[in-house]
């Protein structure tokens, strides 16, 4: 666990600059636990309660929803140093109306909504930390409605690849697809558009 606490403390550092962790480190660790999923495995499913937070040190998770008809519809995406839940009901200690799936093999660390609030009660650090990262994470959600209403499907794709394209090597191209609201066939008429 001494590795991914490693690019913990690397990603608080990158985000409210540079952290004293002298002798904290073990402290900190306590509040977490390592765990490993295949891919396709479920982290979380809807309905349940008492899920924890997901901080992605390897891998790359989908978080999604599933309609009436029984498709999944993507909303969300995390790769290495994003945290990933169902945020309101994380916080309200409710059921979960979102699921979380390993689209690759990933290795997370946890921390339970017990744990999170000790550890902001505990260590006022924390509480600047994670107050930064909702704050961008709640700024990329409002870009995310922008360019889902303003930018034509073509526009929604080029942004998303110019902005992450980490993604798109990644991610199977159905998982794009339903995460920008348009078809992998479209995708991949996209794709040669732009090679040629």
């Amino acid at each position: 666990m001494r590795k991914e606490m490693s690019l913990l403390k690397k990603h608080v550092e990158s985000v409210v600059g540079k952290a004293d962790w002298s002798g904290k480190s073990l402290e900190y660790s306590a509040f977490f636990e390592l765990k490993m999923f295949k891919k396709k495995e479920l982290l979380m499913s809807a309905g349940e309660r008492n899920f924890p937070l997901f901080f992605v040190s390897s891998g790359c998770l989908h978080m999604y929803f599933e309609s009436e008809k029984g498709s999944k519809q993507t909303v969300q995406m995390a790769i290495e140093n994003w945290w990933l839940t169902d945020v309101m009901a994380f916080v309200k200690n409710r059921s979960a109306d979102f699921s979380i799936q390993a689209v690759t093999p990933v290795t997370v660390l946890c921390i339970s909504k017990e744990n999170y609030d000790r550890l902001l009660e505990t260590y006022s650090d924390w509480n600047h930390y994670f107050r930064k990262v909702f704050e961008i994470a709640y700024g990329a959600s409002l870009l995310r409605m922008k360019y889902q209403y303003a930018y034509t499907k073509e526009e929604r794709y080029r942004y998303f690849i110019a902005q992450y394209p980490e993604f798109e090597q990644r991610v199977p191209q159905y998982l794009l697809a339903s995460f920008l609201g348009i078809t992998p066939e479209y995708i991949s008429e996209l794709r040669a558009k732009i090679r040629s």
